[in-house]
């Protein structure tokens, strides 16, 4: 706080975060609103500032309960703040826990605000957090015209940078809009390399309740884009997958309703398929590397292979030759063989961003 708190004294400021950013167990907010720093309003992005939201589900402005602060949704239609909602803000801090992989959409929303910061000639503080995927990159390459808010930069699945280091490569790549450039500052962890092991505090959101689904993400959201539910309306969401048709299989789960899945896929219907939650023999943290075994083995049992895929499935993969290596027969490895060179032209960019080990 001693390298941020000089930057942001006597200003106002807007704060960019969500249910992650906290130091122990107090949010900043809170902690800032104590320190005397003038924060005057909060912009929070997918699940909303408190995070309870259901993934995709229409956050609202509102007022924090707890501050009294005007809440600003970038989620929805308003995925970038206007100008208006910018107005008298003098400096932004983003602080939210990443992930590390594409299509989670937080750094869609640092890219918005960035943008929107730079339009405005807001400087952006983003205080840096470890990324718990940080230690490898992995999957294809994002194509542009597969561009949406779940893949907007050509980047690979799994990235393997910190938020701090990929909103510079936002700035350094000419990502932003027309060419602007983001004033901008990010605040460094302290004794933090990408391949140190780091466990989150808190779920970063409702559906990624412990390390092991954070683990497991990278490989098991491509099933968002079929029929495949990946556990969402269970106690082990993106730990499980399954479907009624996959009767192939013993292990069951049955979706239903909760707090980070209010209609979750499948729902109210036996679900037969793999359990990932027993990790004694298999700590996925270890694999490096997306598992496509599964993907392509649920598309070979699954009778309907006309409905398998849809629209979101080549959003998420950010190209339509996933889909296509898949139903031509294409092993996990001859898959893989095919995102070599694009992974190796983007270490090369990468690269010039790091500020760890």
């Amino acid at each position: 706080m001693e390298v941020y708190l000089p930057l942001v004294e006597g200003k106002n400021v807007g704060f960019v975060g969500n249910h992650t950013s906290i130091i122990a167990k107090t949010h900043l907010v809170d902690s800032l609103l104590t320190l005397g720093v003038k924060v005057v309003k909060v912009y929070s992005p997918e699940h909303g500032f408190r995070g309870t939201a259901d993934a995709g589900e229409k956050v609202n402005n509102e007022v924090d309960a707890k501050t009294g602060l005007t809440i600003i949704s970038l989620y929805g239609k308003n995925k970038k703040p206007t100008a208006e909602q910018l107005k008298d803000i003098d400096v932004l801090i983003f602080d939210i826990q990443d992930v590390g992989v594409r299509f989670y959409t937080y750094i869609s929303t640092l890219h918005y605000v960035m943008e929107a910061a730079a339009e405005q000639n807001i400087q952006v503080i983003v205080l840096d957090r470890p990324n718990p995927n940080g230690h490898y990159i992995d999957g294809p390459i994002l194509e542009e015209r597969h561009t949406s808010f779940v893949g907007l930069h050509p980047v690979p699945v799994v990235h393997g940078m910190t938020i701090g280091e990929y909103a510079e490569m936002i700035n350094g790549e000419k990502w932003l809009k027309n060419g602007v450039f983001c004033d901008l500052k990010v605040i460094g962890c302290s004794n933090y390399s990408h391949e140190k092991e780091f466990t989150v505090s808190v779920p970063p959101s409702p559906n990624l309740p412990n390390m092991n689904a954070i683990y497991l993400y990278p490989s098991l959201c491509f099933f968002e884009g079929t029929p495949i539910s990946v556990g969402r309306g269970t106690d082990a969401p993106f730990q499980q997958l399954g479907h009624p048709f996959l009767v192939n299989y013993e292990y069951s789960f049955l979706p239903k309703p909760t707090a980070g899945a209010k209609n979750p896929k499948l729902n109210g219907k036996q679900c037969y398929g793999v359990d990932l939650t027993n990790q004694e023999n298999l700590n996925p943290r270890n694999w490096k590397k997306l598992d496509l075994s599964y993907l392509i083995d649920c598309y070979s049992m699954y009778p309907n292979k006309d409905e398998y895929f849809t629209n979101f499935f080549h959003l998420l993969a950010g190209n339509s030759s996933l889909q296509e290596d898949i139903q031509a027969g294409k092993t996990a490895a001859e898959i893989r063989d095919s995102w070599k060179k694009g992974l190796e032209e983007y270490q090369l960019i990468r690269a010039k961003y790091l500020l760890y080990k």
